[in-house]
């Protein structure tokens, strides 16, 4: 894939398969450290051990449509390719943690592309999970939590129109802003 948004896109998406009530993005790019880690976890049905194991095997899937899944495999080794890697923690019943690093600088390393398209993606698709996504670069962060935004619409619904245009320029205002601030 040609961005990690992707990536977390279609990471996201297995957790809301598995049922998943509250899912965490969190996007931490620390410069002094030359570091870019991704972490999503949630509160799914997660994975027993042996599968665990296996999830990085691109013929390992869940998903009953097609025998392959490539999304983590190639995350893996677009992690490793950029002095990185990928690690995998899960628990049945309880839920799933995947958590990727990368050398923030390495010539290789693919964009985080466009994260706001990505999660309004995830709240038309559908909004019945909590989603907080953080964003964080050095000591600067913002946070959009959709439990928040329940809160102030009551019985209006994530995906409504107006409100997903809303968290678009929201969210595209607050990410410029991060990075506006980070280059002074």
């Amino acid at each position: 894939m040609k961005e990690l948004s992707l990536h977390i896109l279609d990471i996201v998406q297995n957790a809301i398969v598995a049922q998943a009530a509250n899912i965490h993005i969190f996007i931490d790019e620390n410069m002094m450290d030359d570091k870019l880690t991704i972490t999503i976890s949630d509160d799914g049905s997660g994975m027993d051990e042996q599968f665990v194991k296996q999830a990085i095997n691109p013929f390992t899937t869940s998903r009953t449509t097609r025998r392959v899944g490539m999304g983590l495999p190639l995350l893996k080794q677009a992690a490793i390719e950029c002095m990185g890697d990928l690690k995998i923690e899960s628990s049945l019943n309880v839920g799933t943690k995947v958590e990727v690093w990368f050398q923030h600088s390495h010539i290789n390393r693919v964009p985080i592309g466009n994260m706001v398209e990505t999660i309004v993606t995830l709240l038309i698709d559908g909004s019945h999970f909590n989603l907080q996504y953080t964003h964080k670069i050095n000591e600067q962060q913002m946070i959009f939590d959709t439990r928040e935004i329940r809160q102030i619409l009551g019985d209006v619904p994530l995906n409504h129109p107006d409100v997903i245009e809303w968290v678009r320029k929201s969210l595209q205002g607050e990410i410029m802003e991060l990075y506006q601030y980070y280059k002074g």
